[in-house]
């Protein structure tokens, strides 16, 4: 089969990239059987692309990285441009890697259309809160779900909410597991590297955040709780591109609240950190906070857990079942419950030390070769629809 890719999220930094990049690469140079052709619409930012794949440039006028941010969009003849090349290929499948980037196509080729959550469906005023930017996001997702032969996700607790929020039939969604990439590892004697050295990350206890900083991530609420903790040599770390975040964000008012609650001495903001030291940081960590108010599959906690860095998640995500263990689950909305779970893991060596054990058996089971293997098998059922 003819198998052409919308890879244009390549160069994402955030989980949406990360994600097309492990997936679609082991996808590649698993699958010889098949052809693939990548369309990215810029060329910068496109290392590792396999050498198996057709690569093709579209050409926009601003990449849709930057282009379909929470407050844009993308223009007219951008996405004019994307969808005559995808549709013009004589392909056997079409698969978005994220509905972010979708484009409508029109071809006799099947879709397949991975949607990661229903974050922005259940949070609208958290994710795209302007009233024009929430319309072309809600129309986009419509097409890209009529369209659709086949509907991926990347957990079984979005597959629930997507058949909950867009009544699809069970039959037409599937899952796509994640999996954290090999550099995030168990580093034995790990040290900061010189890039967190510069940023301020130097000894004590940490608590690391990793993601965006937008208002689902309920990083104000992490915030108000790190502030009332006693023990005075610990530190809040928050890792996440504060710069370039093409969606909706809070970084400001997050920042003006640890600087009113006088904590900022013990709060980093570090900025965007290269995997390298990404992996070393979580060796150095004393747990990993994840409160976000949803996550569709919660993958920096399942690159800390392969670093054997205890977690502390959302229970509104997957992370329960993956991690188990490995893992204290809270109810974001109640803040009581992640001081709680702070408390006890910088307050217990032992139970560091079972929860480090847990995270790194569990995050051994999961790999990017399991869902490039899920994944085939997809294209395979949609191809025979």
């Amino acid at each position: 089969m003819r198998i052409g890719v919308d890879a244009t999220c390549w160069q994402n930094a955030r989980g949406y990239g990360r994600h097309a990049r492990a997936l679609l690469s082991t996808l590649a140079r698993k699958d010889s059987a098949n052809r693939y052709t990548f369309f990215f619409d810029s060329t910068e930012n496109t290392e590792g692309v396999p050498a198996e794949v057709e690569r093709r440039v579209v050409r926009a006028s601003t990449p849709a990285t930057v282009a379909a941010s929470g407050d844009g969009s993308r223009s007219l003849p951008d996405m004019w441009r994307m969808s005559r090349a995808l549709s013009g290929g004589d392909f056997d499948v079409l698969l978005f890697p994220t509905i972010y980037t979708y484009v409508p196509v029109w071809s006799r080729a099947r879709k397949i259309v991975i949607i990661h959550d229903v974050i922005a469906e259940r949070f609208p005023q958290l994710t795209v809160p302007r009233p024009m930017a929430r319309l072309l996001w809600n129309t986009k997702v419509a097409l890209g779900r009529r369209q659709a032969d086949a509907v991926v996700t990347v957990s079984e607790y979005s597959r629930a909410g997507i058949l909950e929020h867009f009544r699809l039939p069970p039959e037409r969604v599937f899952v796509v597991g994640e999996a954290s990439d090999p550099v995030f590892r168990v580093i034995p004697g790990a040290r900061a590297t010189p890039r967190l050295a510069a940023a301020g990350v130097t000894g004590g206890r940490l608590i690391v955040y990793v993601g965006g900083f937008s208002p689902h991530k309920n990083l104000e609420s992490l915030v108000e709780v790190f502030a009332r903790l006693p023990e005075a040599d610990t530190r809040l770390i928050l890792v996440g591109d504060y710069q370039k975040d093409s969606f909706h964000t809070c970084y400001r008012e997050i920042r003006e609240r640890v600087e009113r609650l006088g904590i900022g001495p013990r709060v980093v903001f570090t900025g965007y950190l290269p995997d390298e030291d990404l992996a070393v940081l979580l060796n150095l960590a004393t747990a990993l906070a994840l409160p976000s108010l949803m996550e569709g599959f919660g993958l920096p906690a399942i690159e800390a857990a392969a670093c054997g860095c205890p977690v502390i998640a959302t229970r509104e995500s997957p992370l329960p079942g993956l991690l188990g263990g490995g893992g204290i689950f809270i109810d974001p909305a109640k803040p009581g419950e992640l001081e709680a779970a702070l408390g006890r893991v910088l307050a217990s060596e032992s139970v560091q030390r079972q929860m480090k054990e847990a995270c790194v058996a569990a995050a051994g089971r999961l790999t990017w070769e399991a869902a490039a293997a899920q994944m085939m098998d997809v294209i395979h059922q949609a191809a025979r629809v």
